[in-house]
Formats: structure tokens, sequence, C-alpha cells
């Protein structure tokens, strides 16, 4: 009795990892095991940075907010600690929108801490 293999569903597996691989540079796009590989590494590559980019944007907050707070004459620690001592709940994300957007808000903000 002749083997039986399911060549279409294997083939179809094939395609679709190839379709997802096209404009990849050079064998990464046609070359089976090459393509796949790829593919598998940028998966890879996608889950560690989407934690990477959290990250990356709350040290770029934090970058704007200082910047914003040392114009008040307040250094990003003084206004950290003055907020959560006055009972100010307000995430770095908003602060620094407010700092890079809204400068007369963010200066009530610092004003409100000053007092």
């Amino acid at each position: 009795m002749p083997r039986s293999v399911n060549h279409v569903a294997s083939r179809a597996r094939r395609k679709r990892i190839l379709k997802l691989t096209r404009g990849y540079f050079g064998a990464r796009k046609n070359v089976w095991t090459v393509a796949k590989n790829t593919w598998e590494k940028g998966l890879q590559y996608a889950f560690r940075d989407r934690r990477t980019k959290k990250r990356n944007f709350r040290a770029l907050w934090i970058q704007r907010i200082n910047a914003a707070a040392r114009q008040e004459g307040l250094s990003y620690s003084q206004l950290m600690g003055a907020l959560h001592k006055a009972g100010i709940e307000i995430n770095r994300k908003v602060l620094a929108d407010l700092a890079a957007n809204h400068p007369q808000a963010f200066k009530a903000v610092v004003d409100k801490v000053k007092k």
C-alpha cells in the first residue's frame, strides 16, 4: 500500500508563512527554512518589544516631566514626592502630556503642590 501524505495541508502551511514573509530581504522571503526561522524570530522580537515599549515610554514621560519641573524650580523627584504628599493622584503619562502640550495646566499643578 502506498504511503499517504497530506500534501495539501503541508503546502498550505508553507504558503501561509511565505505569505507572511513577503517583503523581507533576500532568501528570507522565498526559501522555506530561512523564511520560517525569520518569521519565528520576528515573533520573539515582537513579544519582547511589547514589554520594552512600555519601559521606553515611561522613561520618555519622566524626561518630559523632569524638564518641565526644572523650569518651575523643582526636580523630578521633588515634584513626584510633593504630588504624593499632597494626595494628587495623576499618572506620569498624563503629567507628561500636560508638561508638553498644556504648560499652564502643568504650572497650575506645580503651584498647587508648592503650597
